[in-house]
């Protein structure tokens, strides 16, 4: 079965299936940047193996979120990049992310809070 037949009914959860899951907000969030090939996320994202970082594109491509081209320096490569459904997630991205710092703030948790160089590294093209 398709993924996309078991979203749920609800806009707010469907929006929080599509979003959740192992690495995919990592994932949008490197790709807010611009198009990557799949070697250079598995390289900046520290700690994504290959399997998931695979599983998480197609489940992220399935929902409309990110599409493949060919890559603009190599015919034979693939690149992955945010379909402006996904680009229109840029603000909500934003917003959670300030949200996870006022909630860490109102709870008095700021020490957990990790900075994004913890887990994505820099683009290096």
């Amino acid at each position: 079965m398709k993924i996309i037949k078991r979203l749920p009914g609800l806009p707010v959860e469907r929006a929080l299936h599509v979003i959740s899951g192992r690495w995919k907000a990592v994932i949008l969030h490197v790709l807010l940047e611009g198009p990557q090939r799949m070697c250079a996320l598995g390289n900046r994202i520290s700690g994504i193996s290959q399997k998931v970082l695979i599983e998480q594109l197609r489940a992220l491509e399935e929902h409309g979120m990110v599409s493949r081209q060919l890559s603009q320096e190599d015919s034979q490569g693939v690149e992955y990049l945010l379909t402006p459904l996904g680009e229109s997630l840029r603000p909500v991205l934003e917003s959670l992310i300030e949200w996870g710092t006022h909630h860490a703030k109102e709870l008095d948790d700021m020490d957990r809070l990790l900075p994004c160089s913890a887990v994505v590294r820099p683009r290096t093209s």
